[in-house]
């Protein structure tokens, strides 16, 4: 498994904002579907109001989130 930085924009109608999640997943696909999924889910976004703009992978040492990281490191 391996972690993939995803950066987009949600553009809805009362909120514009970009967003940077890290997931954990075993390839870029996936963690586009992955944002896809609980972004839509916790903020009631359908899929054409999110742009993806870039899907990168992180290596360990710059992993942000202190969960992924515990989880990455420890394994």
């Amino acid at each position: 498994m391996k972690v993939f930085r995803v950066i987009g924009k949600i553009n809805k109608p009362n909120l514009q904002t970009d967003f940077c999640k890290e997931v954990l997943v075993a390839k870029p696909e996936h963690a586009v579907e992955k944002i896809y999924a609980e972004i839509g889910s916790r903020h009631r976004v359908k899929r054409f109001q999110m742009k993806i703009l870039k899907v990168e992978e992180v290596p360990p040492e710059e992993i942000e989130n202190p969960i992924l990281k515990k989880m990455v490191t420890e394994e």
